[in-house]
Formats: C-alpha cells, sequence, structure tokens
C-alpha cells in the first residue's frame, strides 16, 4: 500500500482505474466470445444524462445466445450515445435461475425509477430496436 492510502481507508482512485480498464475490454467484447466475466458493460459519458438517484431501477430482456450479439451492439451504440440510460450491461452466460441455458441478459439502467417520462422514453427505444417483453424493476 502507498504510505499516503491508510491500510483501512478504500482507494477510489484504484477502483475507477480498475473500471476505467474493464470498460475499454467492453467497447469491442461480445457476449458470445466471453464467459470468464459475467457481464459486459457500456456506460453514458459522463454529464450527458442527470446523475443516477437512489431510486434507479433497469429495464430488463431475456435473449437467446444467438440473438444477444446483435442487440447487444444497438444497445451499447445508444448507451454511448447518451440515446438510452447511463449504463446498460448484457450477460454473458446464463443467469441463475434463467429457464434454458441459451438465455442471456440485457439489462438498461435508468437514473431514477420515479421518473416516468424517462422510464417510457427508454422503454420507446430499445421497442424501435426490436426488443420485446421488456420488464421494468426498480431498485427499491
Amino acid at each position: 500500500m502507498p504510505e499516503s492510502q491508510p491500510s483501512g481507508d478504500i482507494n477510489l482512485a484504484l477502483i475507477q482505474m480498475v473500471q476505467d480498464a474493464r470498460l475499454l475490454h467492453d467497447e469491442t467484447a461480445l457476449p458470445s466470445d466471453y464467459a470468464a466475466v459475467y457481464w459486459i458493460e457500456a456506460k453514458c459519458p459522463d454529464g450527458a444524462l442527470p446523475a443516477p438517484t437512489a431510486q434507479a431501477g433497469e429495464w430488463r430482456v431475456c435473449l437467446r445466445a444467438d440473438e444477444v450479439d446483435k442487440a447487444w451492439q444497438k444497445v451499447k451504440e445508444a448507451t454511448v450515445a447518451g440515446k438510452l440510460g447511463y449504463k446498460s450491461k448484457v450477460s454473458t452466460r446464463p443467469a441463475a435461475g434463467q429457464a434454458h441455458p441459451d438465455q442471456r441478459m440485457l439489462c438498461v439502467r435508468t437514473g431514477d425509477a420515479h421518473d416516468a417520462q424517462a422510464v417510457a422514453r427508454i422503454k420507446a427505444v430499445l421497442l424501435t430496436m426490436g426488443l420485446r417483453d421488456l420488464v421494468y424493476v426498480p431498485d427499491s
């Protein structure tokens, strides 16, 4: 540990470095290419949307493994362009409890589950991408 970092303190700079490195990796990653990491993520640029609140939530959709890469490309691009929520992520393997081993979960985070306009706007964009059977799950 560096001398300036007491042993019990959280090193936020190190955490940010790791997160930034992961996002660089995730820029080109496709869900079908990885199983070692569970999630691949994309983030909206800082300041493009209001910061998430304690009442955040997410749109979820289950996809088949053979369709997840194409959907992820669209969602990732829209997230980075600031057209969706503050972050999106996609699973690279089935989650515990998913009905079929070929299922993948795609999630689009919203900053405030109580902001009905933003939640509806994001849903509308996802529907135009051809995503169906969307489920909204608030964090609280």
